[in-house]
Protein backbone atom coordinates (compact mmCIF):
# COMPACT_ATOMS: atom_id res chain seq x y z
CA UNK A 1 0.00 0.00 0.00
CA UNK A 2 1.24 3.84 -0.79
CA UNK A 3 2.38 5.45 2.31
CA UNK A 4 0.75 9.07 1.46
CA UNK A 5 -3.03 9.27 0.00
CA UNK A 6 -4.83 12.51 -1.47
CA UNK A 7 -4.48 14.27 2.49
CA UNK A 8 -0.74 14.61 0.98
CA UNK A 9 -2.55 17.20 -1.54
CA UNK A 10 -5.89 18.54 0.06
CA UNK A 11 -4.41 19.27 3.61
CA UNK A 12 -0.80 20.10 2.53
CA UNK A 13 1.33 23.11 1.14
CA UNK A 14 1.74 21.83 -1.93
CA UNK A 15 -0.41 22.77 -5.10
CA UNK A 16 -2.04 19.69 -6.68
CA UNK A 17 -0.55 20.47 -10.66
CA UNK A 18 3.04 21.53 -9.63
CA UNK A 19 4.82 18.89 -11.49
CA UNK A 20 2.12 18.38 -14.33
CA UNK A 21 3.73 16.84 -17.52
CA UNK A 22 7.20 16.49 -15.63
CA UNK A 23 8.78 12.58 -15.52
CA UNK A 24 10.85 11.58 -12.36
CA UNK A 25 13.23 8.70 -12.94
CA UNK A 26 14.05 6.88 -9.59
CA UNK A 27 16.23 4.64 -9.06
CA UNK A 28 16.25 2.64 -5.63
CA UNK A 29 12.29 3.15 -6.12
CA UNK A 30 11.04 -0.02 -4.08
CA UNK A 31 12.65 1.25 -1.23
CA UNK A 32 11.20 3.29 1.43
CA UNK A 33 12.32 5.97 1.27
CA UNK A 34 12.41 6.08 -2.56
CA UNK A 35 8.75 4.99 -2.73
CA UNK A 36 7.53 7.93 -0.55
CA UNK A 37 9.56 10.31 -2.25
CA UNK A 38 8.26 9.29 -5.61
CA UNK A 39 4.16 9.20 -4.18
CA UNK A 40 4.51 13.02 -2.99
CA UNK A 41 5.96 13.99 -6.61
CA UNK A 42 2.80 11.79 -8.60
CA UNK A 43 0.51 12.95 -6.13
CA UNK A 44 1.15 16.43 -7.51
CA UNK A 45 0.85 15.31 -11.19
CA UNK A 46 4.03 14.10 -11.98
CA UNK A 47 4.56 10.83 -13.77
CA UNK A 48 7.16 8.35 -12.78
CA UNK A 49 9.46 5.36 -13.62
CA UNK A 50 10.25 2.95 -10.82
CA UNK A 51 14.01 1.58 -11.54
CA UNK A 52 14.90 -1.56 -8.94
CA UNK A 53 16.96 -4.92 -9.22
CA UNK A 54 14.18 -7.28 -7.71
CA UNK A 55 11.19 -7.54 -10.09
CA UNK A 56 8.81 -8.26 -7.93
CA UNK A 57 9.13 -5.28 -5.22
CA UNK A 58 9.82 -3.11 -8.28
CA UNK A 59 6.77 -4.03 -10.11
CA UNK A 60 4.64 -3.70 -6.67
CA UNK A 61 6.06 -0.34 -6.43
CA UNK A 62 5.08 1.17 -9.32
CA UNK A 63 1.45 -0.40 -9.75
CA UNK A 64 1.35 1.24 -5.63
CA UNK A 65 2.38 4.45 -7.02
CA UNK A 66 0.29 4.56 -9.88
CA UNK A 67 -2.93 4.18 -7.98
CA UNK A 68 -2.57 7.38 -6.20
CA UNK A 69 -3.69 9.71 -8.88
CA UNK A 70 -6.11 8.58 -11.76
CA UNK A 71 -4.48 9.54 -15.08
CA UNK A 72 -1.09 8.38 -13.42
CA UNK A 73 1.81 6.93 -15.47
CA UNK A 74 3.89 5.13 -13.82
CA UNK A 75 6.20 2.57 -15.30
CA UNK A 76 8.17 -0.87 -14.04
CA UNK A 77 12.32 -0.91 -14.63
CA UNK A 78 13.25 -3.78 -12.77
CA UNK A 79 16.10 -5.98 -13.70
CA UNK A 80 18.51 -2.86 -13.44
CA UNK A 81 21.79 -2.85 -11.94
CA UNK A 82 22.54 0.93 -11.17
CA UNK A 83 26.33 -0.51 -11.52
CA UNK A 84 26.19 -1.23 -15.15
CA UNK A 85 25.85 1.90 -16.93
CA UNK A 86 24.30 0.05 -20.15
CA UNK A 87 21.95 -0.92 -18.21
CA UNK A 88 20.75 1.99 -16.89
CA UNK A 89 20.59 3.51 -20.62
CA UNK A 90 18.50 1.03 -21.00
CA UNK A 91 16.26 1.99 -18.77
CA UNK A 92 15.93 5.47 -19.65
CA UNK A 93 15.26 4.72 -23.55
CA UNK A 94 13.02 2.93 -22.12
CA UNK A 95 11.47 5.65 -19.99
CA UNK A 96 11.51 8.22 -23.07
CA UNK A 97 10.00 5.65 -25.06
CA UNK A 98 6.92 5.26 -22.69
CA UNK A 99 6.74 8.42 -20.73
CA UNK A 100 8.21 11.23 -23.27
CA UNK A 101 10.71 12.69 -21.26
CA UNK A 102 13.20 13.05 -17.96
CA UNK A 103 12.94 16.51 -15.81
CA UNK A 104 13.83 14.90 -12.30
CA UNK A 105 16.27 12.50 -11.29
CA UNK A 106 16.25 10.49 -7.55
CA UNK A 107 19.68 8.42 -7.50
CA UNK A 108 18.94 6.36 -4.40
CA UNK A 109 19.75 3.47 -5.06
CA UNK A 110 21.76 2.19 -2.21
CA UNK A 111 23.44 -0.84 -0.01
CA UNK A 112 23.47 -1.19 3.72
CA UNK A 113 24.62 -3.56 5.99
CA UNK A 114 26.31 -3.73 9.83
CA UNK A 115 30.03 -4.97 10.06
CA UNK A 116 32.87 -3.16 11.85
CA UNK A 117 35.93 -2.96 9.99
CA UNK A 118 37.48 -5.93 11.14
CA UNK A 119 34.88 -8.07 9.58
CA UNK A 120 34.08 -6.05 6.36
CA UNK A 121 35.88 -7.64 3.79
CA UNK A 122 37.57 -5.49 0.83
CA UNK A 123 35.33 -7.37 -1.47
CA UNK A 124 31.98 -5.87 0.37
CA UNK A 125 33.76 -2.58 0.79
CA UNK A 126 33.68 -2.08 -3.08
CA UNK A 127 30.29 -3.39 -3.24
CA UNK A 128 28.12 -1.13 -1.27
CA UNK A 129 30.70 1.68 -3.05
CA UNK A 130 29.97 0.31 -6.48
CA UNK A 131 25.95 0.81 -5.80
CA UNK A 132 26.29 3.89 -3.69
CA UNK A 133 28.48 6.17 -5.08
CA UNK A 134 29.24 4.48 -8.81
CA UNK A 135 25.43 3.85 -9.22
CA UNK A 136 24.80 7.17 -8.47
CA UNK A 137 26.75 8.51 -10.97
CA UNK A 138 25.91 5.76 -13.97
CA UNK A 139 22.04 6.92 -13.21
CA UNK A 140 23.48 10.57 -14.30
CA UNK A 141 25.70 9.83 -16.91
CA UNK A 142 22.64 7.78 -18.46
CA UNK A 143 20.09 10.56 -17.91
CA UNK A 144 22.45 13.23 -18.77
CA UNK A 145 20.93 14.15 -22.17
CA UNK A 146 17.53 14.48 -20.99
CA UNK A 147 18.56 16.72 -18.47
CA UNK A 148 20.60 18.91 -20.64
CA UNK A 149 17.29 18.89 -22.79
CA UNK A 150 15.27 19.91 -20.05
CA UNK A 151 17.04 21.88 -17.57
CA UNK A 152 16.69 18.71 -15.46
CA UNK A 153 17.52 18.57 -10.85
CA UNK A 154 18.97 15.90 -9.38
CA UNK A 155 18.51 14.69 -6.17
CA UNK A 156 21.00 12.01 -4.30
CA UNK A 157 19.24 10.31 -1.65
CA UNK A 158 22.62 10.79 0.91
CA UNK A 159 22.92 10.17 4.97
CA UNK A 160 24.78 11.65 7.50
CA UNK A 161 26.56 8.62 8.55
CA UNK A 162 29.64 10.34 7.28
CA UNK A 163 29.42 14.04 9.16
CA UNK A 164 31.17 12.06 12.41
CA UNK A 165 32.25 8.67 12.98
CA UNK A 166 29.86 5.88 13.12
CA UNK A 167 30.44 1.96 14.13
CA UNK A 168 29.52 -0.73 11.25
CA UNK A 169 29.16 2.01 8.84
CA UNK A 170 32.57 2.57 7.37
CA UNK A 171 31.46 1.08 3.87
CA UNK A 172 28.35 3.56 3.89
CA UNK A 173 29.64 6.66 5.41
CA UNK A 174 32.92 6.41 3.05
CA UNK A 175 30.17 5.40 -0.07
CA UNK A 176 27.75 8.48 1.28
CA UNK A 177 30.99 11.06 1.41
CA UNK A 178 31.67 10.29 -2.07
CA UNK A 179 27.73 10.63 -3.09
CA UNK A 180 28.15 14.23 -1.39
CA UNK A 181 31.38 14.89 -3.44
CA UNK A 182 29.56 14.14 -6.47
CA UNK A 183 26.86 16.23 -6.35
CA UNK A 184 28.92 19.82 -5.16
CA UNK A 185 30.84 18.73 -8.73
CA UNK A 186 28.06 18.22 -10.56
CA UNK A 187 26.40 21.25 -9.44
CA UNK A 188 29.18 23.63 -10.66
CA UNK A 189 30.06 21.79 -13.95
CA UNK A 190 26.38 21.10 -15.21
CA UNK A 191 24.87 24.67 -13.78
CA UNK A 192 25.41 26.50 -16.71
CA UNK A 193 23.55 24.27 -18.66
CA UNK A 194 20.37 24.87 -16.00
CA UNK A 195 20.58 21.61 -14.23
CA UNK A 196 20.70 21.96 -10.53
CA UNK A 197 22.21 18.88 -8.22
CA UNK A 198 21.53 18.63 -4.66
CA UNK A 199 21.16 16.52 -2.01
CA UNK A 200 19.01 15.20 0.66
CA UNK A 201 20.01 13.43 3.94
CA UNK A 202 17.66 11.47 6.01
CA UNK A 203 18.02 11.10 9.48
CA UNK A 204 16.37 8.55 12.00
CA UNK A 205 13.12 8.47 10.04
CA UNK A 206 10.40 6.23 11.69
CA UNK A 207 8.64 2.87 9.64
CA UNK A 208 11.83 2.31 7.09
CA UNK A 209 14.37 -0.20 6.76
CA UNK A 210 16.91 1.83 7.31
CA UNK A 211 15.85 2.41 11.42
CA UNK A 212 14.85 -1.00 11.56
CA UNK A 213 18.89 -1.90 10.42
CA UNK A 214 20.44 0.52 12.76
CA UNK A 215 18.03 1.51 15.57
CA UNK A 216 19.55 0.84 18.61
CA UNK A 217 16.88 1.10 22.04
CA UNK A 218 13.32 1.70 21.67
CA UNK A 219 11.83 4.62 19.78
CA UNK A 220 11.13 6.57 22.71
CA UNK A 221 14.79 6.60 23.97
CA UNK A 222 16.22 7.41 20.43
CA UNK A 223 14.01 10.28 19.80
CA UNK A 224 15.00 11.38 23.47
CA UNK A 225 18.62 12.11 21.35
CA UNK A 226 16.63 14.24 18.82
CA UNK A 227 16.67 17.98 19.20
CA UNK A 228 13.02 17.83 18.13
CA UNK A 229 12.20 15.03 20.15
CA UNK A 230 10.33 13.15 17.79
CA UNK A 231 11.45 10.42 14.98
CA UNK A 232 11.01 11.91 11.47
CA UNK A 233 8.67 10.92 9.22
CA UNK A 234 8.65 9.61 5.04
CA UNK A 235 5.99 12.50 4.76
CA UNK A 236 9.05 15.20 6.26
CA UNK A 237 11.13 13.47 3.77
CA UNK A 238 8.32 13.57 0.82
CA UNK A 239 8.37 17.62 1.52
CA UNK A 240 12.07 17.93 1.79
CA UNK A 241 11.97 16.21 -2.18
CA UNK A 242 9.06 18.51 -3.12
CA UNK A 243 11.14 21.52 -2.14
CA UNK A 244 14.61 20.48 -3.96
CA UNK A 245 12.27 19.37 -7.15
CA UNK A 246 10.07 23.18 -7.24
CA UNK A 247 10.27 26.46 -8.48
CA UNK A 248 10.52 27.55 -4.62
CA UNK A 249 14.52 25.70 -4.88
CA UNK A 250 15.22 27.11 -8.51
CA UNK A 251 17.93 28.88 -7.11
CA UNK A 252 19.25 26.00 -4.70
CA UNK A 253 22.15 23.87 -5.83
CA UNK A 254 25.19 22.31 -4.52
CA UNK A 255 23.48 21.80 -1.38
CA UNK A 256 22.88 18.67 1.57
CA UNK A 257 19.30 19.32 2.82
CA UNK A 258 19.72 17.23 6.17
CA UNK A 259 16.55 16.14 7.39
CA UNK A 260 16.99 14.64 11.21
CA UNK A 261 15.48 16.69 13.34
CA UNK A 262 18.81 18.04 14.31
CA UNK A 263 20.15 14.41 15.01
CA UNK A 264 23.56 14.53 13.38
CA UNK A 265 24.36 17.72 16.04
CA UNK A 266 24.57 15.40 19.10
CA UNK A 267 26.19 12.27 17.48
CA UNK A 268 26.50 9.58 18.99
CA UNK A 269 24.83 9.92 21.94
CA UNK A 270 22.54 7.13 22.11
CA UNK A 271 25.32 4.44 21.54
CA UNK A 272 25.77 4.03 25.08
CA UNK A 273 27.49 0.75 24.52
CA UNK A 274 30.51 1.92 23.04
CA UNK A 275 33.13 1.23 22.88
CA UNK A 276 32.60 -1.93 24.49
CA UNK A 277 30.83 -3.57 21.42
CA UNK A 278 33.64 -1.96 19.46
CA UNK A 279 36.26 -4.07 21.25
CA UNK A 280 34.37 -7.15 21.31
CA UNK A 281 34.36 -7.12 17.30
CA UNK A 282 37.64 -6.47 16.83
CA UNK A 283 39.21 -8.94 19.31
CA UNK A 284 36.46 -11.57 17.77
CA UNK A 285 38.43 -13.13 14.58
CA UNK A 286 38.15 -11.24 11.59
CA UNK A 287 37.25 -11.64 7.80
CA UNK A 288 38.84 -13.01 4.63
CA UNK A 289 40.51 -9.96 2.76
Amino acid sequence: MPTLNQSYVSKGSWRSDLFKGKVVFVTGGAGTICKVQTEALVLLGANAAIVGRNKEKTDAAAKDIASLRPDAKVISLPNIDVRDVNSLVTAVNKTVEELGRIDFVIAGAAGNFLSDFNHLSSNAFKSVVAIDLLGSFNTIKACFEQLRKNKGAIIFVSATLHYYGVPFQIHVGAAKAGVDALSNALAVELGPLGIRSNCLAPGPIDNTEGLQRLAKGTKDQMAANIPLQRLGTTEDIADATVYLFSPAASYVTGDVLVVDGGSWHVGNLGNRDYPVNIIKALDAPGSKL
